[in-house]
């Protein structure tokens, strides 16, 4: 039975185990404390001696009672020494090859600004939700795009793929536990605007009191008319920085494919015949390769046929020559910088110079569509995978047609 003993002002336990005397110091407790502590200590040797608790190896029966047997294995050298940079290099060694190379770019993006933050030796095992709160408090005071405040939706991004990361370095043992971010909270966000059209921007910058940010905001919100894409592709047709840019256009602006999707088509998923081509897709499962069907525009045929008869060669249906060693040329695949930056160009002194990037043009694809009452199904089936968020920035019409119902409604 274990023994309470006061001496200056501090207890301690006596207790016996395995034939040896031993001490378990309390300190300046109350008695009532040091009796409670030496019933638990009666207790847990009693379940010893019953075979009904086990001393694990390498802990001391003192440090046992002590812990009244709830007593954790140490944790393993990996999990004690992995740092933040470490468990990044890990998972990119171990993902490269299934990832896009604009993933792989944006996660070593990501972690530029986590290790600033954080710092590269930072022991990720360590990380908790006052750290990734912190992280987020500033990174939301960081300078943004347009002259705003960095965005929550960018900060959010980064945290999932450090959620990511973190998640395969728990299957690996590398980390222990569940990413600790239950509870985190974020900037309250702000809603885009829905897509407009060049008029109606013109109309609300023109009314005055729209901040830069807002009016940069608005144009990256912006859709053509049919009308206008005709007459878009007409000016580039004949100002194009480059040969392959006015095929490209044609065949965004009339599949609604991403400049992502587009730079990969290749010459053999056109199908003339079929008036369809074959996109192939990254967004719509994750860790799978995906493709959908989209009908070609007679239009489109027309141009791309043209377009194939000067290919520069390849596999890929836009590409362009490159000059090589022994003053070979040879044809090489459009980067996606190439792609905006020779769209930017070619845009550059025209009325059309408020365009920002490829997006555009999808943005229009649907728009075009859904003013011409296609099926939302057949819509989103050949546009591809879209949030819910984007979803309800595409449910509009032209505001030319959004009038003419109203005034069927109401005369």
């Amino acid at each position: 039975m274990a023994g309470l003993q006061h001496r200056n002002g501090s207890y301690r336990i006596l207790f016996r185990y395995q034939g040896k005397q031993h001490t378990l110091t309390l300190g300046a407790v109350t008695e009532d404390e040091a009796g409670t502590k030496a019933a638990q200590v009666d207790y847990l040797l009693m379940r010893l001696k019953q075979k009904l608790a086990v001393l694990p190896p390498g802990i001391e029966i003192v440090e046992f009672v002590q812990m009244d047997g709830r007593v954790l294995p140490p944790a393993s050298p990996e999990i004690q020494k992995i740092n933040l940079t470490a468990l990044r290099d890990q998972y990119v060694a171990a993902h490269r090859a299934s990832l896009e190379p604009n993933t792989l770019k944006c996660i070593q993006i990501h972690f530029r600004h986590l290790e600033k933050h954080f710092g590269a030796a930072f022991c990720i095992s360590d990380l908790q939700l006052s750290d990734l709160q912190g992280y987020v408090n500033h990174r939301a005071k960081a300078a943004g795009r347009n002259g705003r405040k960095l965005s929550t939706v960018t900060i959010q991004k980064e945290l999932v793929t450090l959620s990511t990361v973190w998640n395969w370095g728990a299957k690996m043992k590398l980390v222990v536990g569940p990413f600790p971010n239950d509870g985190l909270r974020y900037p309250k966000t702000t809603e885009k605007p829905a897509f407009q059209t060049r008029e109606e921007i013109n109309r609300r910058v023109a009314a005055g009191g729209l901040t830069d940010a807002e009016k940069a905001e608005m144009w990256e919100s912006l859709y053509l008319t049919t009308k206008e894409i005709e007459k878009l592709l007409k000016y580039v047709k004949s100002n194009a920085s480059k040969s392959f840019i006015y095929p490209m256009l044609v065949f965004a602006a009339h599949t609604g494919a991403r400049r992502s999707e587009i730079v990969r088509t290749r010459i053999a998923d056109l199908d003339f015949d079929g008036k369809n081509v074959v996109i192939h897709e990254k967004k719509r499962v994750r860790a799978k390769t995906t493709t959908r069907r989209v009908p070609l525009s007679a239009f489109l045929i027309g141009v791309l046929k043209k377009w194939l008869q000067s290919h520069p060669g390849g596999l890929y249906l836009f590409s362009m020559e490159n000059m090589v060693e022994q003053g070979k040329a040879q044809a090489r695949p459009i980067t996606l910088d190439e792609a905006h930056i020779q769209l930017k160009r070619t845009l550059a002194d025209s009325e059309w110079k408020e365009i920002k990037g490829w997006h555009c043009f999808r943005h229009s694809f649907v728009s075009a569509c859904a003013s011409r009452g296609v099926d939302q199904r057949l819509v989103q089936a050949w546009a591809g995978h879209m949030s819910p968020e984007m979803s309800k920035r595409y449910a509009h019409l032209y505001p030319s047609t959004q009038a003419e119902a109203i005034a069927r409604v109401f005369g």
